[in-house]
């Protein structure tokens, strides 16, 4: 009789006659070192219903996950819409869903453990989020959920884990859970978080996230890794009864004549180089081989210089500082994140206006303490870089200033989204500060390409 095994992150197979598994041309290959087929762990679903619809008997040696208790308590009511995301994701238990930030999708996923009631992973692109999972899936479905990451390594019924770590440990853990949700899901579009997915043989998978698409076109992968998408709601079709309403504006800041005359000098002095070296700029290659290209000449070195030179006063004009003390003080009485788009600028705005600071560098017991402050209104403003951009929970947020940013439609949606969640009847403002006559503003241009912005 056939018999199915996991290993280390692969399926095998033995007892076969004739040839492979079925399934898809290369799918099987023959391991001689153990005289049995091997496939990826992704395979487990597809090759146990090719054989039960065959009528193919089998020994399933692989399967080592739990049943989960019902929840503890009711689940809270759910929106419609996310009961049509459940109906949908429910028809074949695999696939994707893209809603907006602050739209409910944690909910969802308990949702869909509460209906499969196997064991979970839950992969999340941050510590941040292992925390705030952690204590949702204490509060909803009573059970102390196992954690993996940054220095803790646990595994339970429900486990939430790090992409990071599971790119190391995913195929000692592969066979223990019968539901995989991919939190902010496009993460797994990367080469090596990818790997996550094909070591697990979870044969129900749900993805996450408010915005699918990659730049880099690696989102096809999903459908593979994760299933098709199944369920999508825009921003503009939530906001004003399930999100809040918003609205967002640009203002301008001034060059002072010194910051204009230096911006000019080094604008020159980096597309100079890149002109007489005949770079075309786009794109990842053009940046990778302008730094390749920099990097073997003194010229070049200045010419790299010069580059982040203009861009830091683009980003950190004084003028910029002077709007935000103003909307600092008109806001004084709401909840405010302040986003930069690198660390020193949000140093900057720390030190010049004493606000509580959150980077990729800050612990993550201080992290949890300063945005529970900042929740609880300790303290009404709170800085970041790009560590809050995803997942971070912070309902009572009604204002963000972008003091600068990517060219990331991704992160100028997440951003926006920090302070979309309902509460209350709160009005929400996003605020770009951009440098005029600088690259901002078509980088301003180009990360405003989605339906939030129409």
């Amino acid at each position: 009789m056939l018999t199915i095994a996991y290993d280390r992150g692969s399926l095998t197979v033995t007892g076969v006659a004739g040839g492979p598994p079925p399934g898809p041309a290369g799918t099987w290959v023959w391991d001689e070192r153990i005289g049995a087929f091997r496939a990826l762990a992704l395979e487990y679903r597809s090759l146990v219903r090719r054989l039960t619809r065959l009528g193919r008997p089998f020994e399933d040696r692989a399967r080592d996950y739990p049943e989960l208790p019902p929840p503890a308590r009711p689940l809270p009511p759910p929106y419609p819409y996310q009961v049509e995301a459940l109906a949908a994701w429910s028809r074949s238990k695999r696939g994707m869903v893209e809603l907006p930030t602050g739209a409910g999708k944690t909910r969802l996923a308990l949702m869909a453990m509460a209906e499969v009631r196997r064991g979970t992973l839950v992969l999340v692109p941050t510590l941040d989020l292992v925390a705030q999972w952690a204590d949702v899936v204490r509060e909803h479905l009573g059970i102390e959920a196992a954690l993996i990451g940054g220095g803790s390594f646990g595994v339970g019924p429900v486990t939430v884990c790090t992409y990071a770590s599971a790119a190391i440990h995913g195929p000692l853990l592969g066979n223990r859970f019968g539901l995989a949700v991919f939190d902010e899901c496009h993460h797994l579009g990367g080469e090596t978080f990818a790997k996550c997915a094909e070591v697990l043989i979870a044969p129900y998978r749900l993805g996450l996230s408010a915005t699918l698409e990659r730049a880099d076109g690696r989102h096809r992968l999903l459908d593979r890794l994760i299933g098709p998408l199944v369920y999508r709601q825009a921003i503009g079709a939530l906001s004003g009864r399930y999100l809040a309403d918003y609205e967002t504006r640009v203002l301008h800041a001034e060059f002072s004549p010194a910051e204009q005359e230096e911006y000019r000098a080094a604008r020159r002095t980096y597309r100079k180089f890149v002109a007489e070296q005949g770079i075309a700029l786009g794109g990842a290659a053009g940046w990778q081989r302008f730094v390749y290209t920099a990097s073997r000449s003194p010229a070049g070195r200045d010419a790299l210089a010069a580059f982040y030179r203009q861009r830091r006063l683009a980003f950190a004009a004084q003028a910029k500082f002077d709007l935000l003390a103003g909307l600092l003080h008109r806001h004084r009485a709401e909840r405010v994140l302040i986003f930069t788009n690198d660390n020193r600028t949000a140093y900057d705005v720390s030190r010049r206006f004493l606000l509580p600071l959150i980077t990729h560098q800050t612990g993550l017991a201080e992290r949890k303490a300063l945005l529970a402050g900042f929740r609880a209104g300790r303290w009404p403003f709170l800085v970041t870089s790009k560590v809050l951009n995803e997942g971070v929970d912070v309902p009572a947020a009604s204002v963000a200033v972008i003091v600068s940013g990517s060219a990331s439609v991704r992160e100028h949606v997440q951003r926006l989204g920090r302070i979309l969640r309902k509460d209350g009847a709160k009005q929400a403002v996003l605020y770009e500060l951009l440098t005029r006559g600088t690259t901002e503003l078509g980088t301003s241009e180009r990360r405003r390409q989605h339906d939030a912005y129409r």
